[in-house]
């Protein structure tokens, strides 16, 4: 269980994009980071465990060509082995910084050469895999910087080829030295995801098809995939064979946000926050999903959701026009939320596990458990 603890205002309110938030958390200084988009600007927050706002900072859109102020689509820290750095991404460029914002190392301008007159140019999906940034454009193509230890020598080391609509997302997990293990996904707004090994050259594994969604937002846990749709479904794929294990009715409206530690996260347009326990059951390694809590937003579009900490024992979220972020955190020890309700073991194509939220009925012979319905395929 989770509760409402202070929120923390914001000087401005965040924009209707997705995954608009970002948090990074440094214990050693016992603060937390939060970054929100709202048009021209990304306004950074530090704030202490309590709630209470530290500091905070605004940085613009680098201008570039063009008449108009450019709108930020993203902003988000990436932490690398020996660096953490802040990245922006908006309809003229990427920007990145040191982890404060305090100072820019790198500026990418867009090319909008090869876009048609009437189709948007921007860089949206932003994630760190090793010593390299990926991030996703409006063009499908996938940017791959290569990040020094220290100062600003950054190099565009690759563009990956694998999407033919805007890159909505980008997820990345260890590799932990293994070969052959597929550690990076991409998402576009067709709902295609692109299976990825990272290194020196990147190399495309595996597509999962689409089936007409977007899909805003994606996470990998342990080799699977966590892939929220525009339909409010979370799909859950073995990231190496795209084999789909579980498929969660999850929300009512399109997901705007997932997020992992180790717990899963999804947030959607209905108003509602759900978190969802993912495990492998021992015995055929199938995977078993467990709802462990729903948070209802009302009367707003939620637009982004973070894990506070890597335990998962607090959350931060943001909404549409909402001048604050609103936080909640856990009231049960790990101990006692491991006492919490039976999962249902949900293999691949067996099962369908439907949320009390999202209002969708099945035709297909159903059995209720823990006021989620599961679905037999």
């Amino acid at each position: 269980m989770f509760r409402r603890e202070r929120s923390i205002p914001l000087r401005g309110s965040a924009a209707a994009l997705c995954n608009n938030l970002s948090v990074l958390q440094l214990p050693v200084r016992n603060l937390t980071h939060f970054g929100v988009v709202h048009g021209p600007s990304a306004q950074l927050l530090s704030a202490a465990p309590e709630g209470v706002p530290l500091a905070q900072r605004q940085l613009q859109a680098k201008e570039g060509a063009g008449v108009s102020p450019p709108l930020i689509t993203q902003v988000h820290w990436c932490v690398l082995p020996f660096r953490v750095l802040l990245v922006l991404t908006s309809h003229r460029g990427i920007q990145m910084y040191e982890s404060d914002g305090s100072v820019m190392v790198y500026w990418h301008a867009l090319d909008a050469g090869d876009a048609s007159l009437v189709q948007a140019v921007f860089a949206r999906g932003i994630a760190a895999s090793g010593h390299f940034i990926c991030v996703g454009m409006w063009s499908g193509r996938v940017l791959v910087f290569d990040i020094p230890a220290k100062g600003p020598n950054i190099v565009l080391s690759e563009e990956l080829a694998g999407h033919q609509t805007p890159v909505t997302d980008i997820a990345t997990e260890p590799a932990e030295g293994q070969d052959c293990v597929a550690d990076v996904v991409t998402a576009d707004d067709s709902g295609l995801l692109c299976v990825w090994r990272s290194g020196p050259k990147f190399k495309l594994l595996t597509r999962i098809p689409g089936f007409g969604v977007p899909c805003p937002s994606v996470q990998l846990w342990q080799g699977t995939i966590a892939a929220g749709y525009g339909n409010g479904q979370v799909r859950l794929y073995e990231a190496s064979t795209g084999t789909l294990h579980v498929q969660i009715d999850a929300h009512a409206r399109a997901i705007c946000a997932l997020d992992l530690a180790p717990e899963l996260l999804s947030a959607a347009e209905d108003t509602f926050v759900h978190i969802w326990k993912l495990s492998r059951s021992p015995e055929g390694g199938y995977i078993e999903v467990e709802h462990r809590h729903g948070e209802c937003v009302p009367d707003t579009q939620v637009c982004g959701a973070r894990f506070c900490d890597p335990s998962g024992s607090s959350f931060a979220v943001t909404g549409y026009d909402l001048a604050e972020i609103l936080r909640f955190s856990s009231i049960l020890s790990p101990g006692q939320q491991r006492k919490g309700r039976p999962s249902w073991r949900t293999c691949y194509k067996q099962r369908r596990i439907q949320s009390p939220t999202a209002h969708r009925s099945s035709p297909l012979p159903t059995r209720s458990c823990c006021q989620h319905t599961v679905s037999h395929w």
